[in-house]
């Protein structure tokens, strides 16, 4: 059995009662809020870098100033304890003063992609009745009319009439409202693949967990410099980057739009030291020629997650970046982000594991009856632990539905070895059954992008009249001169025949994602 203790020192555990009777194993020490985490460091490092983005910079003692402005403004302007405001601002440094501020007066915060449109941003606005909204002047026009939501008191913004500059918002200052940890400190909408996306509550228990295990996981200091290239508005970018990295008081260094060749040159300029993306994008910047010539050896964590990180991608960044070390994490909006993380070393002794447990996590699999199955038996994977959240927001059907005895159920296929290692096969929904034959798609997906030069790859079934499905494939390659004969003998030389890949379809540009970053599958059948 893989054990923390091996890997890091861990600080004392204890078990608590929370959100109406779960038993959890918490931290004793911890952030009291997520605004005293944000806080904490502006305490200890007034002076150190907080933020950079776009060559402006700013320490912690100017960040705290900006959001005790922004806090004493909403609160001249109504916003109080309770109240769900939306964020809809894009990867900039306002983000970060707002969200803080909204922490600060006890406020909720509901983050929003900017890829949603205006009917998905009416919804959510009206899902969470939200009484404010602070938004981006480019986004105004997919604002939804005053007359659908009568709650909304408050735009905070540019472009529209009635709107209050986010320049503008001044006020008298006070200290930060005293909260419970079992409070709700955000709402995040989940991807919302089949009907309206659910807003998951992240209470200041959650994200003080999340961020203690990162610390340690990770072993994340204020010397650490992280890059935000995925949306802040996402699980990963509010939890994993903007609020680790505040936590150890290091300095997150925003990437407003990401470019392959612009973030390498960021990479060296900022001396990034980590970074937590999706494997898509560690292959897009193999493929600069700066990735081989510029000095990067500032890198040192190199995390991972949403998809399984090609063996030979891993290999081109061993050898380009022999200090950089890979960590494969998995987790969702319900767990906080990371439920677990591949201790530091180990990716390439388990390539096709996403890690053990985080320290204050419990993962079981279940088969279809909720009953528990033994080491290594596949079903589905029901988390616990102090990082997951108590229910979806006014959602109380899809609460009963999601958890049960205190876990999330995951939906993914999975298994626990004997040493603790999880594996991820696939979603439930994904699994196709042809002729009686269970497909993993994942195990498909794998398979195509160990083939050197795929970017992204996409298994689908589809609807046959004698098999009932059969096995498709999509195909992002920009740079690989192969034809579908050649990928499906790739497959045919490492999977069973019937899971081989019967047509193999290449595209010209990424595959379809929702607003949260989730690959579209549905578009594709």
């Amino acid at each position: 059995m893989i054990s923390w203790n091996e890997h890091v020192t861990l600080p004392a555990l204890r078990t608590e009662t929370h959100f109406d009777g779960r038993q959890i194993v918490c931290f004793s020490q911890r952030p009291a809020s997520f605004y005293a985490l944000f806080a904490q460091a502006f305490e200890n490092y007034p002076a150190g870098e907080a933020i950079a983005c776009n060559g402006l910079r700013w320490t912690y003692r100017e960040a705290e100033q900006e959001v005790a402005r922004i806090a004493a403004g909403l609160t001249a302007h109504g916003i109080q304890r309770g109240d769900r405001v939306v964020l809809f601002i894009a990867n900039k440094p306002e983000f970060v003063f707002v969200l803080f501020a909204l922490q600060k007066i006890g406020a909720i915060a509901v983050p929003v992609g900017t890829r949603e449109q205006a009917p998905g941003l009416a919804y959510i606005l009206q899902q969470c009745a939200a009484v404010g909204i602070v938004f981006d002047s480019e986004l105004a026009d997919r604002l939804p009319a005053d007359a659908a939501l009568p709650l909304l008191r408050i735009h905070v913004g540019a472009a529209v009439p009635h709107a209050i500059s986010l320049a503008a918002l001044n006020g008298i200052a006070a200290p930060a409202v005293m909260l419970d940890e079992d409070d709700c400190a955000a709402i995040l909408y989940t991807s919302g693949t089949t009907g309206n996306p659910k807003g998951a509550m992240l209470t200041h228990l959650n994200i003080a967990h999340s961020v203690v295990h990162y610390q340690i996981c990770l072993k994340l200091t204020q010397h650490d410099r992280a890059a935000l290239a995925v949306p802040a508005s996402h699980v990963t970018g509010l939890i994993a980057l903007i609020a680790a990295i505040a936590h150890v008081g290091g300095t997150l260094v925003i990437v407003p739009e990401f470019k392959a060749s612009s973030f390498v040159q960021l990479v060296a300029d900022e001396r990034i030291s980590y970074s937590l993306m999706v494997p898509a994008i560690y292959q897009l910047c193999l493929l600069q020629p700066a990735f081989f010539t510029l000095d990067l050896s500032s890198w040192r964590v190199g995390a991972f997650g949403g998809a399984p990180m090609p063996a030979a991608t891993i290999a081109a960044l061993a050898s380009a970046l022999p200090q950089l070390t890979l960590v494969n994490c998995y987790g969702a909006t319900e767990t906080t982000s990371p439920a677990t993380i591949m201790p530091l070393g180990l990716s390439a002794q388990h390539p096709d594991s996403v890690g053990i447990a985080v320290p204050c996590a419990t993962i079981t699999v279940m088969d279809e009856n909720g009953q528990p199955l033994p080491a290594g038996q596949s079903g589905e994977l029901w988390i616990g632990g102090a990082m997951v959240v108590p229910g979806y927001w006014d959602n109380p059907q899809a609460s009963a539905s999601g958890f049960a005895n205190g876990c999330w159920r995951s939906g993914d296929i999975g298994s626990v070895d004997a040493n603790g290692l999880v594996s991820i096969h696939d979603r439930i929904k994904d699994m196709i059954n042809r002729g009686g034959f269970k497909i993993y798609s994942v195990e498909v997906e794998n398979t195509l992008m160990s083939l050197d030069g795929i970017i992204e790859a996409a298994v689908v079934g589809l609807p046959c009249p004698v098999l009932g499905e059969r096995v498709h494939a999509y195909v992002y390659a920009p740079h690989l001169q192969l034809d579908a004969a050649q990928v499906q003998a790739h497959c045919a030389a490492r999977l069973a025949d019937y899971k081989v890949p019967e047509q193999v379809f290449f595209v010209d540009a990424p595959l379809p994602r929702n607003a949260n970053g989730k690959l579209l599958k549905r578009q594709l059948r």
